[in-house]
């Protein structure tokens, strides 16, 4: 395509995976049960979080909104997929892309942001407990929750401004739906800018900046767990963290590879297959392990669970 006619690019076309013809129905059925899997986990955090109320505290809060979040993120990329898998028409519409590039960048820094915020909500929770209460008040983390939201949307924003003035020199997106590394693909000048803003912006603030703020906060909880004289105290109070430890270890595991790192080792085809556990199965594993180690949510399903079994019975 020359640079001539570059501004008649209306729509790219998702090439998604061109060498599984035959696993295609095996991959929806797949890909299905797993978006209508992860549905089902987050609307039943988010119910139970919304109409139990012994979960009306901070850390619930937050938790509901990691769900919404989620299921937020898998309803922009899950059913993309699921079209490119099924249909012969695989275009998606320029004004789409960027939508769904705008949503994907918007999500993603919203849950770095609120992993770090539900991580200092354990260290107040567990090193400054007596103050806990005044501190995380109901107005506080919700001006919190509205401080992430409109900094996650600022942040998405700049990105989804700056590839948009991109030149494209082809229109076949070698991924599964618009994210920056196959958009920057795509373009026909240098994107050293872009990469900056991504290696800077995203790397350091959305990043690296609430990693490491997640680390100091579990310095400081560990050191307080030690200190603890009973062993029981010491497991409880631990329990109570290794949910976020586990979310905030698969979800930067998985989401450093696939920004933090310059445009020449993109590698589609292997990036794809990061993009699906990072995309697919993170948000349905969140639920999961925060039910599973939550100790609130199980009491409150197992009582949801005793109410239907009774109302069943009469």
């Amino acid at each position: 395509m020359s640079i001539a006619n570059l501004t008649s690019v209306s729509k790219f076309n998702m090439l998604g995976f061109p060498d599984v013809t035959e696993a295609r129905v095996l991959l929806f059925v797949l890909f299905l049960g797993i978006y209508l899997l992860t549905l089902s986990d987050n609307l039943l955090i988010i119910s139970i979080i919304q109409y139990d109320s012994s979960l009306q505290n901070p850390m619930c809060f937050l938790l509901g909104n990691l769900s919404v979040i989620d299921l937020c993120y898998i309803s922009v990329t899950v059913p993309q997929m699921l079209a490119i898998l099924v249909s012969k028409h695989k275009s998606i519409s320029f004004v789409s892309c960027f939508v769904q590039l705008f949503s994907v960048v918007f999500l993603e820094g919203a849950e770095c942001i609120l992993l770090a915020i539900m991580a200092y909500d354990r260290y107040l929770a567990i090193c400054k407990p007596f103050h806990y209460i005044l501190i995380m008040s109901k107005g506080i983390y919700q001006k919190l929750l509205c401080g992430t939201l409109t900094g996650s949307a600022l942040h998405s924003l700049l990105h989804t401004l700056l590839i948009a003035r991109l030149p494209f020199c082809d229109t076949r997106i070698n991924h599964l739906f618009c994210d920056i590394p196959p958009l920057l693909k795509l373009s026909c000048i240098d994107t050293h800018l872009n990469e900056m803003v991504l290696f800077g912006v995203s790397g350091v603030f959305v990043g690296l900046g609430p990693l490491l703020f997640i680390f100091v906060s579990y310095i400081y909880i560990v050191s307080t767990i030690l200190k603890m004289t009973s062993g029981v105290g010491k497991r409880k109070t631990f329990s109570t963290c290794a949910a976020h430890l586990i979310v905030v270890t698969i979800f930067y595991g998985t989401g450093s590879f696939n920004y933090v790192r310059p445009k020449s080792s993109y590698s589609m085809e292997r990036d794809k297959l990061v993009s699906v556990f990072y995309n697919v199965v993170t948000p349905m594993l969140n639920p999961i392990i925060y039910s599973l180690r939550n100790s609130e949510i199980k009491r409150s399903l197992r009582n949801g669970f005793r109410r239907c079994q009774f109302s069943w019975m009469i």
